[in-house]
């Protein structure tokens, strides 16, 4: 009987340690697990130094501020005054063509160091970590100089291109109201399409930005006029990763150097026929 008790309460020790024995497994991995939150990183970034890389993500299709020149090389206003920055800070400046719909997944991966490309700060303002705006900018209607189109209201019925993901496709989506008088809105993968669509024809207006317009009339010397009816207006940016203020402060003291000193008004003049950048003014 003694020997059936000594046993029945061995049992019931071994029991118990094992219970508390789980149990100290459960705390343990609660704790592994409050240690976890409690140690997640946030995103931190270095100062670039002389010889570092400087990445600029950009739309390739998107001329001037950024596309393939007749000699396959990359080109652009905006690409222009990244390679000036880096010149002037000892970087190595790559241009790195993106897809638009991707962006903010490129920009936060690191595989970019910012989004320079008539990047629109509007609407925008608390996704990224922005440089002060040095373009301004608006939204108009591109139609051919016969349509006999001469107002918003004279697309009423008509058929209008937009480029996906653009700051024209947002503004049209907050102007439902002149949205819903087309008789359709496509949305296209770039504007070298929508001027396509134009000459042929097949659409009867394209939606974009007014620097951009500008520079593809002049440069297709086509036949097409730009309405005086404005549908937004913005400011342009470069856009980087939420946080970076360190690479951010030292692109804007690089573009207020050239505002002061020529540099920028000399680029913008080249590509648009006149200073129209805003850094400085």
């Amino acid at each position: 009987m003694k020997k059936r008790l000594a046993m029945i309460l061995a049992l019931m020790m071994a029991s118990t340690a094992l219970m508390a024995g789980c149990g100290g497994q459960e705390d343990s991995a609660g704790s592994s697990e409050d240690s976890g939150s409690a140690s997640e990183e946030t995103a931190t970034f270095e100062e670039k130094q002389e010889g570092d890389t400087f990445t600029v993500g950009f739309d390739q299709n998107f001329p001037p501020m950024g596309f393939v020149g007749d000699d396959g090389e990359y080109t652009g206003f905006d690409l222009e005054l990244a390679q000036e920055v880096c010149d002037r800070q000892g970087w190595e400046f790559v241009a790195q063509p993106i897809a638009w719909e991707t962006k903010d997944a490129t920009l936060n991966s690191g595989e970019i160091d910012c989004i320079w490309n008539g990047f629109t700060m509007t609407g925008r303002e608390d996704d990224y970590t922005w440089s002060e705006p040095y373009l301004d900018n608006q939204q108009v209607f591109v139609v051919r100089a016969d349509s006999g189109i001469e107002s918003l209201d004279d697309l009423a019925g008509k058929i209008v291109d937009v480029q996906t993901e653009s700051s024209a496709q947002a503004a049209l989506e907050e102007n439902a109201e002149l949205a819903g008088t087309f008789g359709n809105l496509q949305v296209v993968p770039d504007y070298d399409t929508g001027f396509m669509d134009l000459e042929s024809g097949a659409v009867d207006a394209v939606a974009m930005d007014i620097v951009v317009a500008s520079y593809q009339i002049e440069s297709r010397n086509a036949d097409f006029t730009i309405l005086d009816e404005s549908i937004a207006t913005e400011e342009y940016g470069i856009g980087f990763a939420k946080g970076n203020e360190a690479l951010r402060d030292t692109v804007q003291q690089t573009l207020e150097e050239m505002a002061e000193d020529g540099t920028m008004a000399e680029i913008s003049t080249k590509w648009f026929g006149e200073d129209i950048t805003t850094i400085g003014k």
